[in-house]
Protein backbone atom coordinates (compact mmCIF):
# COMPACT_ATOMS: atom_id res chain seq x y z
CA UNK A 1 0.00 0.00 0.00
CA UNK A 2 1.53 3.29 -1.07
CA UNK A 3 0.72 6.37 1.03
CA UNK A 4 -0.43 9.40 -1.34
CA UNK A 5 1.19 12.38 -0.06
CA UNK A 6 -1.41 14.82 1.46
CA UNK A 7 0.76 17.59 2.73
CA UNK A 8 2.03 20.77 0.60
CA UNK A 9 5.29 21.94 1.25
CA UNK A 10 3.85 25.35 3.38
CA UNK A 11 2.06 22.97 5.44
CA UNK A 12 4.93 20.84 5.80
CA UNK A 13 7.45 23.65 6.63
CA UNK A 14 5.13 24.91 9.31
CA UNK A 15 4.43 21.40 10.81
CA UNK A 16 8.53 20.77 11.01
CA UNK A 17 9.64 24.18 12.52
CA UNK A 18 6.71 23.84 15.35
CA UNK A 19 7.64 20.02 15.87
CA UNK A 20 11.45 21.18 16.85
CA UNK A 21 9.99 24.22 18.61
CA UNK A 22 8.10 21.67 20.85
CA UNK A 23 11.01 19.56 21.16
CA UNK A 24 13.25 21.97 22.02
CA UNK A 25 10.83 22.72 24.69
CA UNK A 26 10.55 19.59 25.99
CA UNK A 27 14.06 18.78 25.66
CA UNK A 28 14.70 22.08 27.60
CA UNK A 29 13.14 21.37 30.94
CA UNK A 30 10.47 24.39 30.29
CA UNK A 31 7.42 22.19 30.72
CA UNK A 32 5.85 20.15 33.87
CA UNK A 33 5.89 16.77 33.99
CA UNK A 34 3.22 15.64 32.41
CA UNK A 35 2.55 18.29 29.74
CA UNK A 36 6.51 17.35 28.77
CA UNK A 37 5.15 13.55 27.64
CA UNK A 38 2.26 15.19 25.75
CA UNK A 39 3.91 17.66 24.22
CA UNK A 40 7.16 15.06 23.07
CA UNK A 41 4.49 12.92 21.40
CA UNK A 42 2.78 16.17 19.24
CA UNK A 43 6.35 17.05 18.16
CA UNK A 44 7.56 13.54 17.33
CA UNK A 45 4.45 13.33 14.90
CA UNK A 46 4.19 16.60 13.78
CA UNK A 47 7.83 15.47 12.61
CA UNK A 48 7.31 12.37 10.91
CA UNK A 49 4.01 13.80 8.86
CA UNK A 50 5.84 17.42 7.90
CA UNK A 51 9.20 14.76 6.64
CA UNK A 52 7.21 12.01 5.15
CA UNK A 53 4.36 14.12 3.75
CA UNK A 54 1.80 12.42 5.34
CA UNK A 55 -1.00 13.45 7.83
CA UNK A 56 -3.28 9.98 8.11
CA UNK A 57 -6.15 12.33 9.79
CA UNK A 58 -5.86 14.61 6.08
CA UNK A 59 -6.83 11.06 4.75
CA UNK A 60 -9.70 10.12 7.09
CA UNK A 61 -10.90 13.19 6.63
CA UNK A 62 -10.34 13.42 2.56
CA UNK A 63 -8.36 16.69 3.04
CA UNK A 64 -4.95 18.14 0.70
CA UNK A 65 -2.99 20.58 0.75
CA UNK A 66 -0.88 20.00 -2.23
CA UNK A 67 -1.95 22.04 -4.92
CA UNK A 68 -3.75 21.16 -8.01
CA UNK A 69 -0.90 21.41 -10.62
CA UNK A 70 0.51 18.14 -9.36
Amino acid sequence: MKLQINEGPIDRGIRIIIAIALLVAAAAGLLAAPLVYVTSLVGAVLLVTGIVGFCPLYAILRLSTVSARR
